[in-house]
């Protein structure tokens, strides 16, 4: 039997638009339905090799949860390659300056870690507030 894959053309032709509303949501889990549909995997049409995924606007970025202790003890480590450059940011002062990044790096962890997945996450879109320049989003998580 032959194994089908759908033309490359087709996949980009038909990207749906999605809207997640990210008040009083748990980040993981939040960043997990995201992750899921930048990828496509809820698509019939899925490969690991092709970028079939859809847009996702989330929104009310500053006002999504942490469970637990994470606002207090969870930190970002970054480094610049250079010796002693290395840098950690706290999640408090994340959420009070760029409430969108901490999003944004969840759910970059999440997506492959190849060119694939940088293409994908240039398909995500993040506000801080309630709206958005992207018109009606067509489905709503």
């Amino acid at each position: 039997m032959k194994t089908m894959f759908p033309e490359v053309s087709s996949l980009s032709a038909g990207r749906a638009w999605h809207h997640i509303d990210a008040k009083d949501k748990v980040l993981g889990r939040m960043a997990t339905k995201a992750a899921v549909l930048l990828m496509g995997k809820h698509k019939p049409v899925w490969c690991p090799h092709l970028d079939c995924g859809d847009f996702v606007v989330v929104t009310n970025a500053q006002k999504v949860k942490l469970t637990g202790k994470k606002m207090d003890q969870k930190f970002y480590f970054s480094h610049s390659g250079y010796p002693d450059g290395a840098k950690l940011t706290s999640v408090k002062k994340l959420y009070a300056e760029r409430p969108e990044r901490i999003i944004e790096l969840a759910v970059r962890r999440m997506l492959p870690k190849t060119k694939l997945g940088r293409k994908m996450l240039t398909r995500l879109k993040i506000y801080r507030a309630g709206d958005h320049p992207h018109g009606q989003s067509k489905t709503t998580v």
